[in-house]
């Protein structure tokens, strides 16, 4: 963004046509006179570790919204056999019915709910829906309506192309190239019925507005954020964690992985690039530890490379965040192009730099320059090439790209900000003074 330009600006800004992200300006950290009345769709609430990017990112938002004194109802699913969470908000209200058989919402069930609940007291100030957690053939009724997405079938198409170029000659070739380009035309022509979207990275909401055709004031970027309080540097917390498992003081270098570990995550391609630098360089595995938070298949697999590989399993948020503290260096393998994924903004929050695959979504929102970290290729030579020279750097420059990217943490990825920007949103969809932004 140009900052400057910003920064000459004299006239007040029409926020919903401000090109920019809305993480980038600032909003008042008192909460407003107005108390909005919020409904949410989401399909599944998150339970513990267990919860994708969409979920984490449904869990962060409201409950900070809640923090704030707003009114929110959530329209979510609840299997029978399952516990849900509680929490110390009167004004956060759930309500769950059963998943249908594809373990959606179902959408007869919830729009009655809603209606029951716009008739009660007042009316529904905003309604808020996690991708198609509302779909769009009821959305098209809703004109107060703003719809985060975490995925778009465009993107999606970039993911096809790297999986299709790492397919092994043994593996049967996709065919989901076409039904993919078929989506998107569908996409296109149903997106239009939401009447606000919100992209969760730059260059989506480039797409939603350049191929998507949606007009530019009904496009809003706001990045993801996560909470500040919890992920931040902390040295004690990464001293104990690596005290628990036992990683030497000797290594000279601590590599992070965490997440779902699973093909598309990007760890066949991390397994491998790692692998072969253990065969052809002994100095360099007797001085890297790598360790993996997670679950999924390929967490086995990790194991057979050597002692030096630590897996952790599934961590909760607490000791996610020690994990986060007790490393050097964050990488992200992802074969997704999709979304803006939470690892990274975690990491660079508790102050570590971050290494990951060079996608539209991460170099045009998170890596976008060397002063906080490494993008490559998503094949085994450029990792490679990359996980050598992160070696070769050191931890001096480490921590100093770890600084950068903790600033730049601050000032895009929190809570506070990410709420802070949809507090406003659903503020001027209701009302149009809140719509005009004076620096």
């Amino acid at each position: 963004m140009n900052i400057i330009m910003m920064q000459k600006a004299k006239e007040s800004i029409d926020l919903l046509t401000f090109p920019y992200a809305w993480n980038l300006l600032s909003f008042p950290a008192d909460p407003p006179s107005q108390i909005l009345k919020i409904g949410v769709f989401v399909k599944k609430w998150p339970h513990r570790s267990h919860a994708g990017g969409l979920e984490r990112h449904a869990l962060t938002l409201h409950l900070a919204l809640a923090k704030r004194g707003h009114e929110l109802h959530i329209f979510t699913t609840s299997s029978p056999n399952s516990t849900f969470p509680t929490y110390p908000f009167p004004n956060l209200v759930f309500h769950l019915s059963r998943p249908t058989s594809g373990g959606y919402l179902d959408q007869a069930v919830v729009w009655e709910q809603l209606r029951a609940q716009n008739s009660t007291g007042r009316p529904f100030d905003v309604i808020h829906t996690e991708s198609v957690g509302l779909l769009h053939t009821r959305a098209k009724n809703v004109p107060n309506l703003a719809v985060s997405w975490h995925g778009i079938a465009y993107e999606t198409i970039h993911s096809d192309i790297i999986q299709e170029l790492l397919r092994s000659p043994e593996e049967r070739q996709a065919t989901m190239m076409t039904e993919r380009a078929m989506k998107v035309v569908e996409e296109v022509r149903f997106f239009q019925r939401y009447s606000h979207h919100v992209a969760t990275s730059d260059h989506a909401g480039d797409v939603l507005k350049r191929i998507y055709m949606i007009p530019e004031e009904r496009v809003h970027i706001i990045l993801n954020g996560v909470d500040e309080e919890i992920f931040r540097p902390e040295l004690s917390l990464g001293i104990d964690f690596k005290q628990k498992f036992g990683i030497s003081k000797s290594r000279s270098l601590v590599l992070g992985i965490a997440g779902r570990l699973v093909k598309d995550k990007g760890h066949p391609l991390i397994h491998e690039a790692l692998k072969q630098i253990f065969m052809e360089n002994n100095k360099f595995q007797q001085s890297v530890t790598v360790l993996v938070a997670g679950d999924g298949p390929w967490g086995a697999r990790y194991k057979d490379l050597g002692a030096n590989i630590l897996v952790l399993g599934p961590l909760e948020q607490a000791q996610l965040a020690k994990f986060y503290n007790a490393i050097d260096i964050f990488v992200n393998p992802t074969l997704r192009a999709q979304g803006l994924d939470h690892t990274l903004l975690e990491a660079m929050l508790s102050g570590k730099p971050v290494m990951a695959t060079r996608v539209a979504s991460i170099t045009g929102s998170v890596i976008v320059g060397p002063e906080s970290g490494y993008t490559f290729s998503p094949s085994v030579e450029s990792l490679k090439k990359t996980l050598y020279k992160v070696w070769n750097d050191g931890r001096v420059v480490l921590e100093n790209k770890g600084k950068a990217a903790r600033q730049r943490g601050l000032q895009l990825f929190t809570a506070t900000k990410m709420a802070a920007a949809y507090e406003r949103l659903f503020l001027c969809i209701g009302r149009e003074q809140y719509c005009k932004y004076q620096k």
